[in-house]
């Protein structure tokens, strides 16, 4: 099954959803900006992961150096 993330990302915490090809949501969940937290909520579904998006203003370049670095 082939799973997509959204990622709004704010100054201090980050709200993250995770959504199946027919667009049926499978996690969503507020986190801090932390790495280990960021990576522990999407490690339970990385081998489906098609993509992740990132909406953020400012401040997107950690997460976005995070998850490439992470695959």
């Amino acid at each position: 099954m082939k799973l997509y993330t959204g990622i709004d990302l704010h100054s201090n915490n980050n709200y993250m959803g995770i959504m199946d090809h027919r667009g049926k949501k499978v996690f969503s969940r507020k986190n801090t900006n932390d790495s280990e937290a960021v990576l522990e909520a999407l490690a339970p579904y990385q081998d489906a992961m098609e993509g992740v998006v990132v909406e953020s203003t400012f401040n997107w370049y950690w997460l976005v150096d995070l998850l490439m670095e992470h695959g």
